[in-house]
């Protein structure tokens, strides 16, 4: 992964550096002798290679300098410029202008791979984030998985009700047809001129003399009968009350409790509010 980065940033710096050289040479020889130029290229090229490895060693120790990376970059501007300048005052000045910017360019391809090493994370670690990842990964997948479960699951719960709750009313929808069909051929019966004569002519040898009246049942509401019903019905007068607690309660020696005399008084068959026949009691005790 290191390689990634610094092999680049050396072959941009290599590139660069003799290219300065080479300009530096060309340019300068024709004004000074060439020894002369070559030492000029060579210093150019020395103090930015000598800024270069003591940055280098600077950031191997996790440390870093300005001053350093100020110089650093100021060599490299002087590369630039001297590039710049060979290439406004030659013939062929686009060609020397495209090229101009690779000592710059090498610059910000070593400060790319500071920024990487200063980022960078040991196998271990990699391998940690890599698991860690991967963990999450497979919780996120067995979630989806357990929804997707889930949902499917409750779709057929909801299908199976839905089915059995059509069954039911598919099934009543049936027996109330047949019920009212039924209905239908007793009303029918019921009301037909015939069917007395019929079922008389059929019962009269067996119960001679006796005229029954045939009715079939009725379809329609019914009303159960409550205890208001009960208790409308017409009951004992406080006299006969009395007479019948008096005579209940006397029926054994010594005389009953009231709650025997009460018990026998309703298994008798008789009907009296607890209200009244407790008064009753009373009044046959005085």
């Amino acid at each position: 992964m290191k390689a990634k980065t610094v092999l680049p940033a050396v072959a941009m710096t290599a590139v660069s550096m003799v290219l300065t050289l080479a300009v530096v040479v060309m340019w300068l020889g024709t004004a000074v002798p060439w020894m002369v130029a070559l030492v000029v290229g060579l210093g150019i090229d020395g103090g930015w290679l000598a800024t270069l490895a003591y940055e280098r060693r600077l950031a191997a120790q996790g440390d870093h300098s300005m001053p350093v990376t100020a110089v650093g970059w100021a060599f490299g501007a002087v590369a630039t410029g001297v590039l710049v300048a060979h290439a406004l005052t030659s013939s062929s000045s686009a060609a020397w202008l495209a090229v101009a910017w690779l000592p710059l360019a090498a610059k910000a391809l070593w400060l790319v791979h500071g920024l990487w090493e200063h980022t960078a994370l040991t196998p271990r670690a990699l391998e940690s984030i890599r698991g860690i990842q991967q963990e999450a990964r497979d919780e996120a997948a067995v979630a989806r998985a357990r929804l997707r479960a889930e949902a499917a699951t409750e779709e057929a719960r909801l299908t199976a009700v839905t089915g059995a709750g059509a069954r039911v009313a598919r099934v009543q929808a049936e027996t109330a047809k047949t019920l009212a069909e039924a209905w239908s051929t007793l009303e029918t019966a019921r009301a037909g001129e015939e069917t007395g004569k019929a079922l008389t002519s059929v019962t009269t040898p067996v119960t001679p003399g006796v005229t029954p009246r045939w009715e079939l049942p009725v379809w329609g509401p019914s009303e159960p009968v409550g205890t208001p019903a009960l208790e409308a019905a017409p009951g004992l007068t406080d006299d006969a009350l009395d007479a019948l607690v008096d005579e209940i309660r006397h029926s054994e020696v010594p005389a009953l409790s009231y709650n025997k005399m009460s018990t026998r008084f309703r298994a008798a068959g008789h009907s009296a509010s607890e209200v009244r026949l407790r008064a009753a009691w009373k009044r046959v005790a005085a």
